[in-house]
């Protein structure tokens, strides 16, 4: 007996190995190993320091999985053109960011939501919204040595195509060790997967989320 594999791609998170049985072309009886999927829409959300390469995983993570994208810094870029980074813009944009979330969600669709969410409690405030719109909540931790990230993004801000606000100035040093320093590792209560920022292909990206 002949063994085949087939993945289902769709909006939803892959689980275990299930079964089905057919013929192949030539007639062989096949048994063919499928994943089975959650019926459920899962919220994908960022974890890491600036220059992690956050974006990059979040771009293949939507192309691998078929999970809408939204980008908060091109979305700030498209609304705003010169963005001012003020309280205001940032409750406005993120206010309209997470209501398109949970529209999304509800509509049985996964969302890649691609900034950092770098506090629990903004972590928490995302889950819960999930939880209400009926889908999972798992946290992308790219982890990155500190000074890789940093070199990232305080001197090759030409170099990362994901920057889409090339405008503005590379981060300040004392500013990227600000944020750093606030970066809240995840908790016991949290759905984790960890990545390799320095390691970032399709290929082991796809591997990741399989073995979650």
């Amino acid at each position: 007996m002949f063994f085949d594999n087939e993945v289902i791609k769709n909006n939803c998170r892959l689980s275990a190995f299930g079964f089905r049985f057919g013929r192949d072309q030539n007639g062989r009886k096949v048994v063919f190993a499928a994943k089975l999927i959650r019926m459920k829409p899962t919220l994908y959300l960022m974890l890491g320091y600036p220059g992690a390469g956050k974006t990059t995983v979040a771009k293949l993570v939507s192309e691998i999985t078929g999970a809408e994208h939204i980008w908060a810094d091109h979305e700030r870029k498209i609304k705003y053109g010169q963005p001012s980074y003020s309280q205001t813009e940032n409750d406005e944009l993120y206010s309209e960011l997470n209501h398109r979330t949970e529209s999304l969600l509800r509509e049985g669709k996964s969302v890649m939501f691609d900034t950092a969410f770098n506090h629990y409690e903004d972590r928490k405030k995302l889950e819960n919204i999930a939880r209400t719109a009926g889908a999972d909540t798992v946290i992308l931790w790219v982890q990155t040595p500190r000074e890789v990230a940093k070199k990232r993004a305080t001197t090759d801000l030409d170099a990362q195509p994901t920057r889409v606000l090339n405008d503005q100035e590379p981060l300040h040093h004392e500013h990227f060790e600000y944020l750093s320093d606030k970066l809240e590792e995840p908790r016991n209560d949290e759905t984790v997967v960890i990545l390799n920022g320095t390691d970032i292909t399709k290929e082991y990206v796809s591997q990741k989320l399989r073995d979650a």
